[in-house]
C-alpha cells in the first residue's frame, strides 16, 4: 500500500495518507487563486479514512458552488493550506498536493475552473479541461 506524508511550512502540522491519491487536479477557480496566492491550486483527493493528521489546523467554512460548506484547514501558525473537507463529498479530503512531501507521480489528468485561468498560462499537457467543476 502506498503511503505519502507532508505537511505545512512551519513543521506545527503533520499528515500522512495511505492508499492512492485520486483525483489529482489543477483547480483555477478565484477561492483557490486566494487560498493559495498563485494561480491555481494543485489537489489530490484521498479517503477520509485513509487521512491521519498530528497538530491542529484553524478551520475557514467557505461555500462551494453547490451552496454547501467547505471546511478549508489552515496551519494556524504558518497559514500554509493543507486541506479541504467538502460538504458534498463526504468521506474525502482534497489535500493540497503542494504540501506533500514528494510530488513524484502526481501528474495532473484535470483542469478545473478554466474559465478563471490566466489567458497566459498554457493548458498542463494530457489534463483535460473543464470551464467549471466536472
Amino acid at each position: 500500500m502506498t503511503e505519502r506524508n507532508g505537511g505545512c511550512l512551519c513543521g506545527a502540522v503533520r499528515y500522512g495518507v495511505k492508499g492512492e491519491l485520486r483525483g489529482v487536479t489543477i483547480c483555477h477557480c478565484t477561492h483557490c487563486q486566494k487560498l493559495s496566492g498563485s494561480l491555481f491550486s494543485f489537489n489530490a483527493v484521498a479517503r477520509e479514512a485513509d487521512y491521519v493528521q498530528s497538530g491542529a489546523t484553524t478551520v475557514y467554512i467557505d461555500s462551494g458552488d453547490s451552496g454547501q460548506p467547505v471546511e478549508r484547514h489552515f496551519c494556524g501558525r504558518c497559514g500554509s493550506p493543507i486541506l479541504a473537507k467538502i460538504a458534498a463529498a463526504p468521506g474525502k479530503v482534497v489535500i493540497k498536493a503542494g504540501t506533500l512531501d514528494d510530488i513524484a507521480g502526481l501528474q495532473p489528468k484535470i483542469e478545473i475552473y478554466t474559465d478563471h485561468a490566466a489567458a497566459w498560462l498554457a493548458p498542463f499537457e494530457g489534463a483535460t479541461r473543464f470551464a467549471r467543476n466536472m
